[in-house]
């Protein structure tokens, strides 16, 4: 009959031999000899999610973002707040003078900063070129 140790000592055995086998299937950097991972970015919801925040769109910004029409899709929808405060509604997305913020267009989702708010319109910068919004009033 064995005894405990002898058996403790087979199982220990199996294991750094099985550790020793893996050991050489890691990559390794070859400047510091540490080993490294890579981690593949999904582009999006169908090539994986956050474990964490499973209904978070922030993996899939970048790829949600450079698609868009550009400022032709940018409708100023009113004005609000005091004469000393305006804010202006651009896409259903509130602003003042100096906010910047993601906006919804049928094209996708576009940066857009508010410039200036003027008496009947506004200067927005989005897609890296200017634009002045005009209000128009609906019938």
């Amino acid at each position: 009959m064995k005894s405990p140790i002898h058996s403790s000592l087979g199982i220990v055995v199996c294991l750094l031999a099985s550790g020793m086998v893996a050991l050489p299937l890691l990559a390794a950097d070859e400047t510091t000899g540490a080993p490294k991972s890579i981690f593949n970015l999904p582009t999006s919801s169908k090539e994986g999610r956050d474990p964490f925040f499973p209904n978070s769109m922030r993996p899939y910004e970048a790829a949600y973002i450079v698609n868009h029409t550009g400022t032709s899709a940018l409708v100023l929808r009113g004005f609000s707040g005091p004469v000393d405060h305006r804010l202006v509604i651009i896409n259903n997305h509130t602003f003042a003078e100096g906010d910047e913020e993601d906006v919804s267009t049928p094209g996708g989702r576009i940066r857009v900063r508010c410039v200036e708010i003027r008496g009947n319109s506004v200067l927005v910068e989005a897609d890296g070129q200017r634009q002045e919004l005009t209000f128009q009033a609906s019938p």
